[in-house]
């Protein structure tokens, strides 16, 4: 394992989780009723700023919704992604071109040389765990 995957380090989870404001939700949906929607609400509700992430809208949550990471116009530090694991190299290939601090596949987005490629170019990478359970085990009071 790269020591930027930090997965198995609560530790090194909270950080990131306490250090970040800026959350790109990959694959947002605008249905409630969707874990992306879900957590995104949980995240913005926990003071993050959530930047939509997907090319089928143009809002979602009542924010501005991207195509891509390349159209959002601040730095992000975790890009969340709630793609299926053989959609996430193009989304991993994108984080790392636009700086973001650290990649964050969803329970269940198992994909291992995406998260290896990423770790190799310096960003955290969280694998097969959701941002808002993390958040609420390690950081709520």
């Amino acid at each position: 394992m790269h020591p930027n995957d930090i997965s198995a380090d609560p530790a090194a989870i909270r950080r990131l989780l306490q250090d970040s404001r800026n959350i790109a939700v990959v694959g947002l949906s605008p249905k409630p009723a969707r874990p992306s929607n879900e957590v995104a609400h949980y995240l913005r509700a926990a003071g993050y700023t959530i930047l939509p992430v997907n090319p089928l809208h143009d809002e979602v949550m009542g924010e501005r919704c991207y195509p891509s990471l390349h159209d959002v116009p601040q730095p992000i530090d975790i890009v969340d992604i709630f793609r299926k694991p053989e959609e996430v190299m193009p989304v991993v290939d994108e984080a790392i071109a636009v700086g973001a601090r650290s990649v964050w596949f969803q329970l269940g987005v198992i994909a291992p040389e995406a998260a290896a490629k990423a770790a190799a170019a310096g960003l955290e990478v969280v694998m097969d765990r959701c941002t808002k359970i993390e958040h609420a085990r390690l950081l709520a009071r």
